[in-house]
């Protein structure tokens, strides 16, 4: 934004001071730089006014998140004197639709899906009011000329336009069990009742969701905190302009439905954020839950003819709106515990997430496609990064055209014109065969990074760390991540820094018995870590009485040992996430995942549930040295505490504390290992750092020790970051030397 001033020189610094210090609630403001300007002739008098956009070479990448709705709007739909009372798509340049309504840049009126509404008298009065908060607001409206609400009924009985009537009609139906879909600001989502168990195992075939938990929506913070336990913290991301789903405690005895997130001790929770929601609720007590509008895994829903194909089948009525969605955009999801927070899903909100490249890194353009799973893309532009939202999961090949669709959108927004294309290693994923093809097409360089490079890169721009620092030691921990020697690493200690990396240790690899199918049924890990370290077969005869080895004392077990030891369909892995599914798998908790990290979230949880009465067990021991971690002490220590009985919970609890134990001891290793490392600094990346015990306990002891700790805060530190890294360690190989830190 370029704005030129006139006056004395003490008003002119007042204005920058005010610029910055009082800025408005959904300014970002980076820097400020000022300029002299001259010209022949000066119009005092003129008034301040905002230009047309020129409509520049290169886009502007400030493009702005959906924001909640602010104080001002909510007190106007509430006001039954106001002219906006009762209107649903109330919103001012403090808060509203930003990215889901942008067609192309720049950010004007007739780049949105708000151009076919024109404004009326009133509201073009505001527009172009530069003391009105809704001047230059693009997407203002009021019920005389903006978006309008319709609820139709799936049995035919009802086709509703007034708002008392839609109303009634939504809770009424919700009362009674049932099921709504309602669109929001970034796509559609499925409703009901979060306190009627009934209706949420309901919504839950509907959807086809059997087990991964589901959001809710309360009313207000006090009608939340009467099911929940919500923290200062907590409570004020719930109210903040991004207003996320935020991870809170259940109560004990809790009375939101079990189904709403089985073996869980957290539930996903947001207040309003929209004027549609404010005035579902108003007044209203309820939590319901407010789970993205989609079947299974396949993308959220947008378009409304899709919504009554989609949801007539499975729902009782869809409320729909007529202001067409440019951007599919989910809700963001974060948490907060021991006083920091971290992002999870970048969504609604939060993206697209901007961040200033560190210094060295200020020039090379690139385009970053991510990985398989929570997939993003980013851009970078001299020195700045944009990563989008979460574009889904690419196992699923529903998400194949919504990712394309994104990617060409963005793409379109911002001019792109990368010098190179950025994609993972893993020659079988689907976003680096997109890469590779979009880089052909370009005629640009493809680079490929390798995932835990991404990673480890991705916590280093986070945290600013210059192009020309000394390599810093980071621990990437999650689940699969391909290696150039071929097999799945996923426990790795590396030295990094953009342009390179050298893996110093690691977990000791197992095999996976039949691949991929390790993943979905975590009993095979815990077979596997079993079987390469123990006989396996005195196991059996010593253990059968325990359940692990009672339900799985079979002749198909048998013939998976023989396919493992012989090394077919089994490669090698170093996985700790695969860590966690093998302990999850032998203490009872999972043998088969409905969905990723089932199991190991269903570990956290349970020590959770059980700490308060645990006292503090001592961990786990590992077997450690300059190679990395070897799991192999851990099982007898595993077997042992089944056999006196413990819960379930006191081991998960040592199973953590030993983990983040021996990890401190192999930092401590490689430290006194390698001299050329930055000294007495570690980044944490990867997605087993979502598990919140683990990063708070790792984080306690490391620092202790004296290390500063670089982990995710404004990233997720799953694969929803990875495009950053990948961006970041791309540009520094189109550089192709570090450069200077002066």
């Amino acid at each position: 934004m370029v704005i030129e001033a006139v006056a004395t020189a003490e008003r002119l610094a007042r204005f920058v001071a005010t610029l910055r210090d009082a800025a408005p609630p959904a300014a970002a403001i980076e820097r400020i730089a000022t300029t002299p300007i001259a010209r022949p002739a000066l119009d005092l008098a003129a008034p301040f006014a905002i230009v047309e956009s020129a409509g520049a070479e290169q886009p502007d990448l400030g493009v702005g998140p959906d924001l909640a709705t602010c104080r001002s709007c909510r007190d106007e739909i509430d006001d039954p004197n106001d002219r906006r009372f009762a209107y649903p798509f109330t919103n001012c340049t403090d808060c509203g639709p930003r990215l889901s309504i942008l067609d192309g840049t720049p950010y004007d009126r007739a780049q949105t899906t708000m151009a076919g509404f024109v404004m009326c008298a009133a509201c073009r009065r505001e527009y172009d009011d530069p003391t009105d908060r809704r001047f230059h607001a693009e997407a203002n409206a009021c019920p005389v000329c903006g978006p309008r609400l319709r609820l139709r009924l799936v049995d035919g009985t009802a086709d509703l336009e007034d708002w008392p009537a839609i109303r009634a009609a939504v809770w009424r139906l919700l009362d009674a069990g049932g099921t709504v879909a309602i669109k929001g600001i970034g796509g559609y989502h499925l409703a009901c009742l979060a306190t009627d168990e009934a209706a949420v195992r309901r919504l839950r075939e509907q959807k086809r969701r059997p087990a991964k938990p589901l959001a809710v929506m309360a009313g207000s913070l006090d009608s939340l905190g009467r099911h929940c336990i919500v923290s200062p913290a907590e409570a004020a991301h719930l109210t903040s302009p991004e207003a996320p789903i935020v991870l809170v405690r259940q109560r004990t005895p809790g009375s939101i439905a079990p189904s709403v997130a089985p073996g869980q001790h957290r539930i996903g929770a947001m207040l309003p954020y929209s004027p549609l929601h404010h005035l579902l609720f108003d007044g209203r007590e309820d939590v319901l839950v407010m789970t993205s509008g989609n079947l299974a895994e396949a993308p959220q829903v947008i378009d409304d003819a899709e919504a009554w194909r989609v949801f007539a089948p499975i729902t009782d009525a869809v409320l729909r709106h007529d202001r067409p969605i440019a951007v599919r955009v989910d809700d963001s999801v974060v948490r907060v515990d021991g006083g920091r927070t971290t992002r999870l899903r970048l969504g609604r909100g939060l993206a697209p997430l901007r961040l200033r490249a560190p210094p060295g890194l200020e020039t090379g353009d690139t385009l970053a496609l991510g990985g398989q799973l929570k997939a993003a893309v980013c851009l970078k532009r001299d020195d700045t990064l944009v990563l989008s939202q979460h574009l889904g999961d690419l196992e699923q090949p529903e998400n194949l055209d919504a990712f394309a669709a994104a990617l060409d959108h963005y793409r379109r927004l911002f001019a792109v014109r990368p010098e190179a294309v950025a994609v993972d290693l893993h020659p079988g994923i689907t976003s680096a065969a997109i890469g590779r093809d979009l880089a052909a097409a370009m005629g640009v360089k493809l680079i490929e990074v390798q995932h835990h490079h991404a990673h480890a890169a991705a916590c280093l721009v986070e945290h600013d760390v210059p192009a020309c620092c000394p390599p810093v030691l980071a621990l990437v921990l999650d689940g699969l991540g391909y290696g150039p020697d071929g097999t799945l690493w996923g426990g790795e200690a590396l030295a990094v820094d953009y342009a390179g990396y050298h893996r110093l240790a690691h977990l000791r690899p197992v095999p996976m018995p039949g691949g991929a199918a390790a993943i979905r049924e975590p009993w095979r890990m815990a077979l596997a870590h079993l079987a390469t370290t123990h006989d396996i077969e005195k196991l059996f005869d010593r253990h059968r009485h325990l359940p692990f080895f009672a339900a799985h004392d079979t002749a198909r077990t048998r013939l998976l040992l023989q396919a493992m030891r012989q090394g077919i369909n089994a490669p090698l892995t170093t996985s700790i996430g695969r860590l966690f599914d093998a302990v999850a798998a032998l203490v009872g908790f999972r043998g088969a995942v409905r969905y990723e990290g089932q199991a190991a979230a269903e570990l956290e949880a349970a020590l959770w549930r059980e700490r308060r009465r645990l006292g503090q067990p001592a961990g786990y021991q590992f077997a450690i040295d300059d190679t990395g971690l070897d799991p192999a002490p851990l099982w007898p220590q595993i077997l042992t505490d089944l056999e006196r009985g413990w819960h379930p919970g006191a081991i998960a609890y040592r199973f953590h504390q030993g983990l983040a134990e021996a990890l401190v001891e192999l930092a401590e290793r490689l430290a006194a290992g390698h001299a050329g490392l930055a000294p007495r600094t570690i980044a944490l990346s990867g997605g087993v750092f979502q598990n919140a015990f683990l990063l708070r306990t790792l984080r306690a002891k490391l620092q202790r020790r004296g290390w500063r700790v670089l982990s995710h805060a404004r990233l997720p530190p799953n694969d929803g970051g990875l495009a950053v890294g990948q961006a970041a360690v791309a540009a520094a190989r189109i550089r192709g030397s570090k450069g200077s830190c002066a």
